[in-house]
């Protein structure tokens, strides 16, 4: 099961890299009117460094905790910026969270998220309504807990997360930018979406495609 698992957070990781370096473009343009304007590059660096170094292993002798201890070093080593740290914690949760259960069941991929969210949350410090990629996390960790919670089927309970993610993420186009280089803007940071929270959704939309691809029995 291990090594099963470990080829399927491979996979997701990959339709990670392939979702966001489509969407980068689109990503650095969300952060050109707020930030830097290199988001969606940073995120495409990022997670192609991850493909790498997992293309180095001998996945079948991973266990899937191991997948995304890798990842964490993998990412923070590629991405300097802040999004590196705040990523790479996620992936440090979630590792954590795995060595509970590695089975990669519908109630492991709704820890795995919450994990990942917590991560985020205390790395950055950040809370919701503060503009974001926490806008979308936060929301998507609480779908994947009332899922679980009912015992909601893999579809569903990954539908309900991309939708509230998605939600959160376009809620930060009505907040002011409290966090991060967006906050020098001020006022002038209403009306955008913010980057981080955009790149989110994506993550999370490939998420939900790589668990959705072979979807467990158990």
């Amino acid at each position: 099961m291990s090594a099963n698992a470990a080829r399927r957070l491979s996979r997701m990781f990959h339709r990670i890299s392939v979702a966001i370096s489509a969407d980068k473009d689109h990503l650095s343009d969300l952060d050109g009117a707020i930030g830097d304007a290199d988001h969606g590059i940073t995120m495409s660096l990022g997670f192609q460094a991850v493909n790498s170094e997992l293309a180095k292993r001998d996945l079948d002798e991973m266990r899937a905790s191991e997948v995304f201890s890798a990842a964490a070093s993998a990412f923070l080593d590629a991405v300097g910026a802040s999004t590196g740290p705040l990523y790479a914690t996620a992936f440090r949760k979630a590792a954590l969270s795995l060595k509970q259960d590695e089975t990669l069941s519908v109630a492991c991929q709704a820890s795995i998220l919450e994990a990942m969210t917590l991560g985020i949350r205390e790395r950055g410090k950040g809370q919701r309504g503060d503009k974001t990629m926490l806008d979308a996390w936060i929301p998507a960790a609480e779908a994947a807990a009332a899922a679980r919670e009912r015992q909601a089927s893999l579809q569903d309970m990954w539908n309900e997360i991309v939708d509230a993610a998605d939600a959160g993420a376009r809620s930060t186009r009505s907040m002011v930018a409290t966090r991060g280089r967006a906050a020098r803007l001020g006022e002038r940071s209403l009306g955008h979406i913010d980057p981080g929270a955009a790149s989110a959704v994506v993550i999370i939309k490939a998420m939900r495609d790589a668990f959705a691809e072979n979807e467990p029995t158990i």
